[in-house]
């Protein structure tokens, strides 16, 4: 029998629809949400999601700034942006699309943004927060996860969840999240050092793989009946997109997310989410 499919896609387009109606009732208030975006340079990948981003403010009715610098652009250039941004108060949130090309330093760059602005969630203000367990913009990603599977009613509390990959932007703050009181997930956080990572993910209910080598996780590594989430992609020679997450998972997997896409429609959401969250009055 064959995994049910985690769709991502059909629960961003639900949480795309409360954003619209919550723009509206800003709106309504006198208060027009407003996004800003800053690329540097033109990689083809991160020029694609920065469009798919204003694609979503536009389904959304939110107004979206696209702040575009060369790829020779300096430090100075970059921070000066950022600040203006900042200190417009007509911009709501505002994010710096990462990678950043070398020699620009990434934790720099989004430790600048201001953390009442800082709707990736990854300010080190906002990532204290969710560590502490306070409420504050989440990081985008594990957010995502987190809501595709409690809209599946996969079970956490108590559960064991294994990530694969301690990278900041999904498996460090992901671990945080799953074990914050009410959600009450055991976790645990592979690595390359991690000793046994295959017999690990057998054990897990929750397998979430992020780190980017393509089919990584096999069907002899995961346990039957488990939920797993592919968030890790990489490219073959002739372009295609590859999960962390091997095809044959689906055989083995009572859920699992399809090869690309799902998280990724989400993460967007939580974008927006976020974005409407911090232009709300205090």
């Amino acid at each position: 029998m064959s995994a049910i499919s985690l769709d991502g896609e059909r629960l961003a387009a639900r949480w795309r629809a409360g954003i619209a109606a919550d723009a509206a009732a800003l709106k309504a208030r006198g208060i027009a949400p407003k996004m800003a975006t800053v690329l540097v340079g033109d990689d083809p990948a991160s020029a694609a999601y920065i469009g798919r981003k204003h694609a979503d403010c536009l389904e959304t009715g939110i107004e979206a700034l696209d702040i575009r610098l060369p790829a020779d652009a300096t430090r100075a250039e970059l921070l000066e942006q950022v600040d203006r941004l900042n200190r417009d108060p007509s911009v709501h949130g505002l994010m710096v699309q990462l990678p950043l090309p070398a020699p620009l330093d990434e934790d720099e760059a989004l430790a600048a943004v201001a953390p009442h602005k800082d709707i990736d969630g990854l300010h080190p203000a906002n990532l204290g927060r969710l560590l502490a367990g306070r409420p504050g913009l989440l990081p985008c990603t594990p957010a995502a996860i987190l809501g595709l599977l409690s809209d599946y009613d996969v079970p956490l509390a108590g559960r064991r969840v294994a990530i694969l990959g301690r990278g900041p932007l999904v498996g460090r703050p992901l671990a945080m999240l799953l074990s914050l009181k009410d959600t009450d997930a055991t976790v645990t956080l592979l690595h390359s050092r991690s000793p046994d990572i295959a017999g690990e993910l057998r054990r897990a209910d929750v397998v979430v793989a992020a780190i980017g080598v393509a089919g990584y996780v096999t069907a002899g590594m995961v346990k039957p009946g488990a939920a797993v989430v592919g968030v890790g992609i990489s490219y073959t020679a002739d372009g295609r997109m590859v999960s962390d997450v091997a095809e044959e998972v689906t055989e083995v997997a009572g859920l699992v997310t399809p090869p690309h896409g799902s998280v990724g429609a989400l993460t967007r959401a939580a974008l927006l989410r976020n974005l409407i969250s911090a232009a709300r009055p205090a």
